[in-house]
């Protein structure tokens, strides 16, 4: 254990978060920044801290998906500081921090809930059960049985990953010479500390219609969303997520049967108190559950829902975990945006260059993600190889979205084409 005094420690009336897991610096940093603004953090991580050394009370290097580690490290800590709830927005982190938190009586969903989240078959047969509409679900475990259940449901079929997120391993299959190859591709997809399971490969009813997600707290089962993001994916038949858009305004904030059916579905799955992701396509039959996380969004939705309204869902979520009522109302009438890019073909980034000259005025930020030799694959070699986003952020919904339309000409990428 070794110790690292925040520049602002000063203020030790703030309470005090056991933060399990960092993340990777370019698209983490922004939330332990915000949260180490109004609490004293406690990092618990399997990597030796570098950039969130500013940002903490102290560190723990340790296995963090082991509970008996956790426990014994956290009574450590315990025994310096009162420790006031567990944080985490790691994916692959979710069901420890659950277990942690239950196991010291500090606030939080039970683990049993955030597995159910965490598990996309177990959140198909309870929501079933609950009488909540969604589309038909198999969970198969060999290409054989994949085909069955997609000529059973009939085509188009999602073939996906049951326990991943981020559209990872998610594919469509417009008939059945298509699916033993969406098969290979969802079941080859995985992620660092991500179960698999016997049936891994989830066949489902394909939906029609546009995307969104819905980023909320829960506190005592009642559910608040803070932001609604609107999705683009690309790279078809995959679901490559190329960028969101937040509103702050957006009509779904305040929509009945949005509500209800994220209630139903908390309900359903018996989250109770946390922060949640929740994706939904707009069906011509109405919303329809594509997954739930128990966590934040990633790819930087918090960020962007933080331009848009003036109110911070990372912070937010941070307050929840720590047992106390978070701020969701907005301070802002913003749009937001982020483009994501991507090569046209596999290759090697030579050069990565921001066009600062070439900013539209509601142009926030422009990042190259990638640097000079990295490999950048498309679906199903590889998935989310960026080389670099765009952010836009302003009062004038449609110029943000001319903004983003001109993102990739903000980031300009030298490559040069792969061998194999």
């Amino acid at each position: 254990m070794a110790a690292t005094p925040h520049p602002d420690s000063s203020t030790t009336e703030a309470p005090v978060l056991l933060l399990v897991g960092s993340g990777d610096r370019r698209y983490r940093e922004y939330i332990v920044e915000a949260v180490s603004r109004h609490f004293r953090l406690w990092l618990l991580d399997a990597h030796e801290p570098t950039w969130q050394l500013p940002y903490v009370e102290g560190t723990s290097f340790l296995d963090t998906k082991n509970l008996d580690a956790l426990l014994a490290e956290t009574k450590n800590v315990m025994e310096q500081l009162p420790i006031a709830g567990v944080f985490t927005y790691d994916e692959s982190l979710v069901h420890a921090t659950a277990r942690l938190a239950e196991a010291l009586g500090l606030p939080g969903s039970a683990p049993d809930a955030v597995l159910a989240c965490r598990d996309k078959a177990t959140t198909r047969a309870r929501l079933t059960a609950a009488q909540v509409p969604q589309p038909a679900c198999t969970p198969v475990s060999t290409a054989a049985e994949a085909r069955g259940a997609a000529d059973a449901t009939g085509y188009p079929v999602v073939i996906k990953a049951r326990g991943l997120a981020g559209s990872l391993g998610v594919v469509r299959a417009d008939d059945g010479d298509a699916v033993e190859a969406a098969f290979d591709a969802a079941s080859s997809a995985n992620w660092p500390g991500v179960p698999r399971y016997e049936a891994d490969v989830l066949v489902e009813e394909y939906l029609t219609g546009p995307e969104i997600s819905v980023d909320a707290v829960v506190v005592g089962g009642v559910v608040t969303p803070m932001i609604v993001a609107r999705k683009q994916v690309g790279m078809d038949p995959y679901f490559e997520e190329t960028g969101h858009t937040v509103d702050a305004t957006d009509p779904l904030l305040d929509d009945p049967g949005l509500l209800d059916q994220l209630h139903a579905i908390h309900k359903a799955l018996g989250f109770e108190h946390g922060a949640t992701h929740t994706e939904f396509k707009l069906t011509p039959k109405g919303l329809r559950l594509v997954e739930i996380n128990a966590r934040l969004g990633g790819d930087f939705i918090p960020l962007i829902g933080m331009l848009a309204t003036g109110t911070d869902p990372a912070v937010a979520a941070a307050h929840v975990a720590a047992g106390l009522t978070p701020d969701t109302a907005p301070k802002a009438r913003r749009t937001a945006a982020i483009r994501f890019l991507y090569p046209e073909a596999d290759c090697e980034a030579v050069e990565v260059t921001v066009r600062t000259d070439l900013f539209g005025p509601t142009v926030h930020s422009a990042v190259a993600t990638a640097g000079p030799g990295t490999r950048l694959a498309l679906p199903p070699r590889a998935y989310m190889n960026r080389y670099g986003y765009v952010i836009a952020v302003g009062d004038d919904h449609d110029q943000v979205t001319a903004d983003m339309e001109a993102a990739p000409t903000l980031v300009e990428l030298e490559s040069r084409p792969t061998a194999d």
